[in-house]
Protein backbone atom coordinates (compact mmCIF):
# COMPACT_ATOMS: atom_id res chain seq x y z
CA UNK A 1 0.00 0.00 0.00
CA UNK A 2 2.85 2.32 0.95
CA UNK A 3 4.32 1.71 -2.56
CA UNK A 4 1.04 2.32 -4.19
CA UNK A 5 1.17 5.27 -2.80
CA UNK A 6 4.63 6.67 -3.39
CA UNK A 7 4.22 5.44 -6.89
CA UNK A 8 0.73 7.89 -7.43
CA UNK A 9 2.89 10.47 -6.40
CA UNK A 10 5.07 10.40 -8.54
CA UNK A 11 2.23 9.65 -11.66
CA UNK A 12 0.88 12.89 -10.53
CA UNK A 13 3.96 14.57 -10.58
CA UNK A 14 4.62 13.83 -14.18
CA UNK A 15 1.35 15.25 -14.85
CA UNK A 16 -1.12 12.05 -15.28
CA UNK A 17 -3.81 13.67 -12.45
CA UNK A 18 -6.20 13.72 -15.05
CA UNK A 19 -5.75 10.38 -15.65
CA UNK A 20 -5.61 8.89 -11.71
CA UNK A 21 -8.63 11.14 -10.89
CA UNK A 22 -10.91 9.45 -13.85
CA UNK A 23 -9.82 6.39 -12.53
CA UNK A 24 -10.27 7.09 -8.66
CA UNK A 25 -13.96 8.71 -9.59
CA UNK A 26 -14.95 6.11 -12.12
CA UNK A 27 -18.10 4.59 -11.35
CA UNK A 28 -18.74 0.62 -9.85
CA UNK A 29 -21.06 -0.15 -12.78
CA UNK A 30 -19.70 -1.56 -15.45
CA UNK A 31 -19.17 0.98 -18.83
CA UNK A 32 -20.03 -0.06 -21.84
CA UNK A 33 -16.67 -1.94 -23.92
CA UNK A 34 -14.57 0.16 -25.73
CA UNK A 35 -11.87 -0.40 -28.32
CA UNK A 36 -8.52 -0.67 -26.31
CA UNK A 37 -6.59 2.37 -26.53
CA UNK A 38 -3.44 2.33 -27.98
CA UNK A 39 -0.73 2.70 -26.13
CA UNK A 40 1.26 6.00 -26.82
CA UNK A 41 4.08 4.82 -25.22
CA UNK A 42 5.84 1.10 -24.64
CA UNK A 43 6.25 -0.35 -21.22
CA UNK A 44 10.35 -0.33 -21.09
CA UNK A 45 9.44 3.93 -22.59
CA UNK A 46 7.18 4.28 -19.41
CA UNK A 47 9.70 2.00 -16.85
CA UNK A 48 12.55 4.31 -18.33
CA UNK A 49 10.75 7.76 -17.68
CA UNK A 50 9.72 6.31 -13.92
CA UNK A 51 13.88 5.40 -13.36
CA UNK A 52 14.44 8.95 -14.41
CA UNK A 53 12.05 10.60 -11.97
CA UNK A 54 13.25 8.51 -9.15
CA UNK A 55 16.62 9.57 -9.61
CA UNK A 56 15.58 13.21 -10.47
CA UNK A 57 14.06 12.69 -6.99
CA UNK A 58 17.40 11.62 -4.84
CA UNK A 59 18.89 14.15 -6.76
CA UNK A 60 21.65 12.25 -8.74
CA UNK A 61 22.24 15.48 -11.01
CA UNK A 62 22.01 17.98 -8.58
CA UNK A 63 24.49 16.15 -6.14
CA UNK A 64 27.08 15.70 -8.45
CA UNK A 65 27.34 11.38 -8.20
CA UNK A 66 30.18 10.20 -10.21
CA UNK A 67 29.59 7.46 -12.53
CA UNK A 68 30.76 4.81 -10.20
CA UNK A 69 28.83 6.42 -7.41
CA UNK A 70 25.77 6.29 -9.60
CA UNK A 71 26.65 2.08 -10.44
CA UNK A 72 26.96 1.88 -6.61
CA UNK A 73 23.33 3.73 -6.14
CA UNK A 74 22.07 1.46 -9.25
CA UNK A 75 23.41 -1.74 -7.60
CA UNK A 76 21.61 -0.96 -4.47
CA UNK A 77 18.05 -0.10 -6.39
CA UNK A 78 18.49 -3.70 -8.93
CA UNK A 79 19.27 -5.24 -5.13
CA UNK A 80 16.26 -3.98 -3.27
CA UNK A 81 14.14 -4.63 -6.45
CA UNK A 82 15.20 -8.14 -6.44
CA UNK A 83 13.68 -8.39 -3.17
CA UNK A 84 17.37 -9.34 -1.40
CA UNK A 85 17.91 -7.50 2.14
CA UNK A 86 20.07 -4.77 2.82
CA UNK A 87 24.00 -5.58 1.68
CA UNK A 88 24.65 -3.92 5.01
CA UNK A 89 22.64 -3.69 8.70
CA UNK A 90 21.10 -0.44 8.60
CA UNK A 91 22.08 0.27 11.87
CA UNK A 92 25.51 0.41 11.51
CA UNK A 93 25.91 2.00 7.99
CA UNK A 94 22.98 4.47 8.48
CA UNK A 95 25.33 7.24 10.42
CA UNK A 96 27.90 6.73 8.13
CA UNK A 97 25.26 7.71 4.83
CA UNK A 98 24.05 10.67 6.70
CA UNK A 99 27.28 12.27 7.24
CA UNK A 100 28.16 10.85 3.50
CA UNK A 101 24.76 12.24 2.27
CA UNK A 102 25.16 15.67 4.76
CA UNK A 103 28.29 16.36 2.74
CA UNK A 104 27.13 15.56 -0.81
CA UNK A 105 24.82 18.22 -0.49
CA UNK A 106 26.89 21.05 1.83
CA UNK A 107 29.75 20.18 -1.35
CA UNK A 108 26.28 21.26 -3.39
CA UNK A 109 24.72 24.03 -1.58
CA UNK A 110 28.65 25.66 -1.83
CA UNK A 111 28.72 25.69 -5.21
CA UNK A 112 25.64 26.75 -5.83
CA UNK A 113 26.04 29.74 -3.57
CA UNK A 114 28.97 30.77 -4.83
CA UNK A 115 27.39 30.72 -8.39
CA UNK A 116 24.49 32.32 -7.52
CA UNK A 117 26.21 34.93 -5.22
CA UNK A 118 28.28 36.35 -8.69
CA UNK A 119 24.92 36.32 -10.73
CA UNK A 120 23.45 38.19 -7.93
CA UNK A 121 25.92 40.49 -7.54
CA UNK A 122 25.98 40.93 -11.48
CA UNK A 123 22.02 41.36 -11.00
CA UNK A 124 22.04 44.09 -8.24
CA UNK A 125 24.49 46.19 -9.95
CA UNK A 126 22.32 46.39 -13.31
CA UNK A 127 19.74 47.70 -11.07
CA UNK A 128 21.89 51.04 -10.24
CA UNK A 129 21.31 52.91 -13.15
CA UNK A 130 17.97 51.77 -13.57
CA UNK A 131 15.28 54.45 -13.03
CA UNK A 132 12.62 53.80 -10.36
CA UNK A 133 14.30 51.56 -8.59
CA UNK A 134 14.14 51.53 -4.79
CA UNK A 135 16.44 50.22 -2.43
CA UNK A 136 15.64 49.50 1.39
CA UNK A 137 18.01 48.96 4.03
CA UNK A 138 16.97 45.48 3.71
CA UNK A 139 18.74 44.80 1.13
CA UNK A 140 15.07 44.63 -1.10
CA UNK A 141 14.85 46.38 -4.55
CA UNK A 142 11.58 47.15 -5.72
CA UNK A 143 10.14 49.12 -8.74
CA UNK A 144 6.65 50.13 -8.39
CA UNK A 145 4.69 50.02 -11.92
CA UNK A 146 1.01 51.19 -10.52
CA UNK A 147 0.80 52.63 -7.22
CA UNK A 148 -2.83 51.98 -6.31
CA UNK A 149 -5.43 53.18 -4.81
CA UNK A 150 -6.30 54.06 -1.17
CA UNK A 151 -4.90 52.68 1.90
CA UNK A 152 -1.35 50.61 2.02
CA UNK A 153 -1.90 46.71 3.72
CA UNK A 154 -0.17 46.13 7.14
CA UNK A 155 2.40 43.08 7.66
CA UNK A 156 -0.82 41.76 9.38
CA UNK A 157 -3.48 42.24 6.90
CA UNK A 158 -4.62 39.20 4.60
CA UNK A 159 -3.98 39.85 0.61
CA UNK A 160 -5.15 38.88 -2.30
CA UNK A 161 -2.59 39.12 -5.25
CA UNK A 162 -1.85 37.77 -8.51
CA UNK A 163 1.87 37.07 -8.88
CA UNK A 164 4.90 35.54 -11.37
CA UNK A 165 8.09 34.54 -9.69
CA UNK A 166 11.05 34.38 -12.25
CA UNK A 167 14.89 33.30 -11.42
CA UNK A 168 17.72 35.62 -12.28
CA UNK A 169 17.80 34.31 -15.80
CA UNK A 170 14.54 34.60 -16.35
CA UNK A 171 13.11 31.05 -15.37
CA UNK A 172 9.73 30.84 -14.06
CA UNK A 173 9.55 28.81 -11.20
CA UNK A 174 5.89 29.91 -9.94
CA UNK A 175 2.98 31.96 -11.21
CA UNK A 176 -0.57 32.27 -9.46
CA UNK A 177 -1.18 33.94 -13.62
CA UNK A 178 -0.35 30.58 -15.69
CA UNK A 179 -2.54 28.63 -12.87
CA UNK A 180 -5.46 31.30 -13.63
CA UNK A 181 -6.24 32.16 -10.16
CA UNK A 182 -5.33 34.54 -7.38
CA UNK A 183 -4.21 33.45 -4.31
CA UNK A 184 -4.47 34.50 -0.68
CA UNK A 185 -2.68 34.23 2.56
CA UNK A 186 -1.51 36.91 5.78
CA UNK A 187 1.25 39.18 4.31
CA UNK A 188 3.40 38.39 7.26
CA UNK A 189 3.30 34.71 6.80
CA UNK A 190 5.41 34.87 3.47
CA UNK A 191 9.37 35.10 2.72
CA UNK A 192 10.26 38.66 4.29
CA UNK A 193 10.51 40.27 0.63
CA UNK A 194 7.20 40.03 0.14
CA UNK A 195 5.94 40.94 4.06
CA UNK A 196 8.23 44.80 3.27
CA UNK A 197 7.45 44.76 -0.46
CA UNK A 198 3.84 44.17 -0.69
CA UNK A 199 2.89 47.53 1.60
CA UNK A 200 4.76 49.31 -0.75
CA UNK A 201 1.77 49.48 -2.96
CA UNK A 202 -2.05 50.17 -2.43
CA UNK A 203 -5.34 47.82 -3.80
CA UNK A 204 -4.89 47.72 -7.68
CA UNK A 205 -1.50 48.28 -7.17
CA UNK A 206 1.46 46.61 -9.36
CA UNK A 207 5.10 45.92 -7.94
CA UNK A 208 8.34 44.60 -9.34
CA UNK A 209 10.14 42.82 -6.22
CA UNK A 210 14.07 42.31 -6.41
CA UNK A 211 14.81 39.72 -3.87
CA UNK A 212 18.30 38.67 -2.43
CA UNK A 213 18.07 35.47 -0.64
CA UNK A 214 18.57 36.61 2.39
CA UNK A 215 15.25 37.81 2.00
CA UNK A 216 13.80 34.92 0.19
CA UNK A 217 14.87 31.32 1.17
CA UNK A 218 18.37 31.36 2.31
CA UNK A 219 21.18 30.07 1.53
CA UNK A 220 19.40 26.55 1.15
CA UNK A 221 16.46 27.49 -0.88
CA UNK A 222 14.01 25.01 -2.23
CA UNK A 223 15.89 22.53 -4.60
CA UNK A 224 15.13 21.61 -6.92
CA UNK A 225 12.84 24.95 -7.72
CA UNK A 226 14.46 27.47 -6.09
CA UNK A 227 18.41 26.90 -5.92
CA UNK A 228 20.70 27.59 -2.83
CA UNK A 229 20.92 31.97 -3.02
CA UNK A 230 19.25 32.39 -5.46
CA UNK A 231 17.78 35.85 -6.09
CA UNK A 232 14.15 35.91 -6.91
CA UNK A 233 12.00 38.29 -8.99
CA UNK A 234 8.22 38.84 -8.83
CA UNK A 235 5.66 41.30 -10.38
CA UNK A 236 3.15 41.09 -7.67
CA UNK A 237 -0.81 43.02 -8.13
CA UNK A 238 -2.39 43.38 -5.17
CA UNK A 239 -5.90 42.26 -6.15
CA UNK A 240 -7.38 43.02 -2.62
CA UNK A 241 -6.54 42.92 1.39
CA UNK A 242 -8.92 42.77 4.69
CA UNK A 243 -7.42 42.43 8.40
CA UNK A 244 -7.25 38.74 9.71
CA UNK A 245 -10.66 37.51 11.24
CA UNK A 246 -10.72 38.34 14.78
CA UNK A 247 -9.88 35.18 17.29
CA UNK A 248 -12.16 32.99 19.12
CA UNK A 249 -13.14 33.82 22.03
CA UNK A 250 -10.95 30.85 23.87
CA UNK A 251 -8.03 31.65 21.61
CA UNK A 252 -8.02 34.58 22.64
CA UNK A 253 -8.10 33.99 25.97
CA UNK A 254 -5.59 31.51 25.76
CA UNK A 255 -3.74 34.03 24.38
CA UNK A 256 -3.73 36.90 26.71
CA UNK A 257 -2.78 34.01 29.54
CA UNK A 258 0.45 32.93 27.37
CA UNK A 259 1.33 37.08 26.85
CA UNK A 260 0.41 38.29 30.39
CA UNK A 261 3.37 40.06 31.93
CA UNK A 262 5.04 38.46 34.39
CA UNK A 263 6.27 40.30 37.57
CA UNK A 264 9.70 39.94 38.24
CA UNK A 265 11.14 37.72 40.96
CA UNK A 266 11.23 38.91 44.01
CA UNK A 267 15.00 39.72 45.33
CA UNK A 268 16.68 37.20 47.67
Amino acid sequence: MKFTSTFKAALLALGTVAVLSAQDAAPAAAAPAAAPAVAKFTEPQLLETFGWFVGRRMGLSELGFTAEQTASIIKGIQASASGAESPFKIDEVGPELDKFMQAKQAEYTAKQKTKNDALSAKFFATLKDKKGVVATPSGLHYEIVTPGTGEFPKATDVVKVHYTGTLVDGTVFDSSVQRGEPVEFPLNGVIPGWTEGVQKIAKGGKIKLYVPFQLAYGEEGRPPTIPPAATLLFEVELLDFKAPPAPAPEAADAMSAVTAPVSAPAAK
